[in-house]
């Protein structure tokens, strides 16, 4: 054995020990995504049209301290508390389970004021009656409600607070109040306060709301005081909490929020998990079958792909701190088109070998013959889909950037099992001369069908199917998208028993959303899907627990995103999927030197895209963010299948100078049917495992990358391969 094969062997054994080392123990080198854990995603936007402009300049850099700070205290496990913008806050907390609580944690303003209470009774009642003095405001107390005008100017504020506690009031039936400590500036303030205002009410206001006002009996030195209000255990803590580190510099709204909760999060990694093995069987075994002791030798490639990709993961967080190692739903996708690809390249190289064998070459020339004709397809392709993954995570937000970061990975990993471990297994095996000759299976045989000359009927079938998609898409309106491009409200229950749609319907008529949709799965009646354009996500969960109060209801997930936010969403999908077929585009039209071969990839590119968002529209599916991974994904797989038939036809072109170039594609169709065949087929079965048993979270996501693969088979062949002959002879 020579020593160059030696030297690869070894180098191959350092970077599988390297990848399994970053790879296990899955648990601690790779975090999953909230949408497969549970937890919560909310995107906050620091609401400063109050604020002085000299202090809206770091109030978003003070707001992210604080909720920072309140976050750690309150005890999340690896928080991701980000700025985005100028204006906007990214909060992720993994495994946070009570959603309510949480919310009124991060986005309490908690401003603390203390405010003299008027005793004029004239001044009240004429406040009453609409017409507030000047310099004063109508509260109602939180304890009784009752009616307190209270002094505009607060005479003490929560920054002279040096600590809070809960304590428990022994003369109120043990109930929790907040003790409050002021610095010494504050104590001297609250006695100087107090002993001026002996036999008045003093107002402790929090965020507007007056939680107490009780009456000065006496001068207070000690620099403590009170606060009541009815609180449990668990308010109590918050507030101590908020009030110890501090008020926000101004109010939060929530622009986006998905809380997903334990019960889906294990679903989705259960559902996941069976059918990646489902598909990773058939995957397997076809290969096996069909390419024998070949196809061994590209299941040990998968393999090593699959733990490159997770090693590579692993390995995120040491070379660039900045991100983290994180697998997601749209992550999932990134694997499989990867992993797609993968058997691709090993399709091609074993599709290349058989030819050379079929030409008589011996064994080692065959091999050799066979990766040097079949490299550059597959570095064609996998470099143009890099160039996708690479615009896609400039321009994509967060769930189309985790797509493109495993994608990324996951197409190096597939270029180096494919072309460097297979070759070096295949070389040591001849060299030891344990292999002397390698039989394949062959299903599908060169076949000599005229597909260009079906080019206009399928012209035709293409721009029915497409307006007729786009009619349906465009008369839908906001209906065609989901909550992540129109906004709204979703939220996901689960119950014990099947409960009928009527009686929630009735239900929801009762609380004024006449708007709200309702869904129930066929394979799961007992979980229920309502969305709302409105945010009304506790009065519907409180009304469906008290109406059934027997079911056990579950809150499975929430998804909220507003109007501002879907739009930004919205225009960053249209941005990623713009730019990445700029980039296939330029890079087609080099490597190929003529625009007719770049356009007409992309056309066809296109073309599979509008086929399956149409399909989408017709068998009323909406479009929301994995959609949008789904066809980058189709985008990936589309191009790569038409680069292989490209490659063809200029290596054709190099062999055969008499053809015309009408022959010239033919024959390049069908010299590479089969492998397009084998491969689609393979890939197909695996997503149709996806679609069949990944649950509902991926049946959109599966649903249209079948509509999107079948329909990639057919571009590649009746769509890109004409069309590059029609501008040719026009030129």
């Amino acid at each position: 054995m020579g020593k160059r094969v030696l030297y690869k062997a070894a180098f191959i054994l350092v970077i599988i020990g390297i990848c399994a080392y970053f790879a296990f123990p899955l648990d601690k080198r790779i975090n999953l995504g909230l949408d497969l854990k549970g937890g919560m995603h909310l995107l906050l936007k620091v609401d400063t049209s109050n604020l002085s402009e000299q202090a809206k300049e770091d109030a978003c850099d003070r707001a992210l301290e604080v909720i920072r700070n309140r976050i750690d205290a309150f005890g999340v496990r690896e928080p991701s508390i980000q700025k985005q913008g100028i204006d906007e806050i990214v909060v992720q907390l993994p495994g946070v389970t009570d959603r309510d609580r949480a919310i009124e944690l991060i986005g309490r303003t908690a401003l603390l004021e203390f405010k003299i209470v008027s005793s004029d009774i004239d001044k009240l009642k004429l406040a009453m009656e609409g017409t507030v003095p000047e310099g004063y405001e109508l509260r109602n107390s939180l304890d009784d409600n009752e009616p307190l005008l209270l002094e505009k100017e607060a005479v003490l504020a929560g920054d002279s607070i040096s600590n809070a506690a809960v304590r428990f009031d022994q003369s109120s039936f043990n109930e929790p109040v907040v003790s409050l400590e002021f610095n010494s500036k504050g104590a001297q303030k609250f006695a100087e306060i107090t002993a001026n205002n002996i036999g008045r009410r003093l107002a402790i206001v929090l965020d507007g709301k007056v939680q107490s006002a009780p009456r000065i009996k006496e001068a207070i030195p000690s620099g403590q005081a009170v606060i009541t209000g009815r609180f449990t255990p668990e308010q109590s803590q918050d507030l101590a909490l908020v009030l110890r580190i501090g008020a926000l510099p101004a109010p939060m709204r929530i622009e986006e929020e998905r809380t997903v909760g334990p019960l889906l999060g294990q679903d989705s990694i259960n559902n996941g998990v069976k059918a990646s093995i489902i598909g990773g069987i058939f995957v397997f075994g076809f290969m096996l079958l069909y390419y024998l002791l070949a196809g061994i030798v590209a299941d040990i490639a998968l393999s090593l792909n699959l733990l490159m990709i997770l090693g590579g993961l692993g390995l995120l967080p040491v070379l660039f701190p900045g991100i983290s190692a994180t697998l997601t739903l749209p992550g999932i996708a990134g694997i499989a088109l990867s992993l797609g690809m993968a058997v691709d390249a090993n399709v091609l190289i074993n599709e290349r070998i058989r030819e050379e064998l079929e030409a008589g070459r011996p064994l080692r020339t065959a091999v050799a013959n066979g990766y040097s004709r079949a490299f550059t397809a597959i570095f064609d392709s996998n470099f143009t889909t890099l160039i996708a993954a690479f615009l896609l995570f400039q321009f994509g937000t967060g769930p189309i950037r985790g797509f493109a970061v495993t994608l990324t990975i996951g197409l190096i990993a597939s270029m180096f099992t494919a072309i460097v471990v297979t070759r070096t297994i295949f070389e040591i095996f001849i060299s030891l001369k344990w292999l002397k000759s390698l039989p394949m299976l062959k299903f599908i045989k060169v076949t000599k069908i005229d597909f260009i000359g079906k080019r206009k009927i399928c012209y035709c079938l293409s721009l029915i199917v497409i307006i007729t998609g786009l009619t349906v898409f465009f008369k839908k309106g906001s209906n065609a998208f989901g909550i992540d491009f129109a906004g709204g409200q979703l939220q996901e229950y689960s119950f014990k028993n099947t409960v009928p749609v009527d009686q929630l319907r009735v239900l929801l008529k009762e609380l004024g959303l006449n708007d709200a949709s309702i869904q129930q799965f066929k394979d799961n009646p007992k979980v229920v899907l309502i969305k709302t354009s409105s945010e009304k996500n506790e009065v519907i969960t409180g009304k469906l627990k008290e109406k059934f109060p027997d079911e056990d209801i579950q809150v499975l997930r929430i998804e909220k995103v507003g109007p501002i936010a879907g739009k930004h969403l919205k225009g960053k999908a249209l941005s990623a999927l713009i730019w990445s077929m700029a980039g296939i585009l330029i890079y087609v039209a080099f490597r190929f030197k003529h625009f007719n071969f770049a356009i007409a990839g992309v056309i066809a590119l296109i073309h599979d895209v509008l086929v399956a968002l149409g399909f989408l529209a017709i068998t009323g599916r909406q479009i929301d963010l994995l959609s949008v991974t789904a066809f980058l994904t189709i985008a990936g797989y589309s191009i790569n299948d038409t680069i292989v038939i490209y490659d063809r036809v200029r290596e054709n072109m190099r062999l055969t100078r008499k053809m015309s170039l009408y022959e010239l594609i033919n024959l390049s169709v069908n010299q590479t049917l089969g492998r397009t065949i084998l491969t689609s087929g393979v890939t197909l079965f695996t997503v149709a495992a996806i679609f069949i048993f990944g649950g509902e979270v991926l049946s959109n996501f599966a649903f249209t990358l079948m509509v999107g693969f079948v329909t990639g088979v057919y571009s590649t062949v009746y769509i890109a391969s004409p069309l590059v002959l029609a501008w040719t002879r026009k030129k």
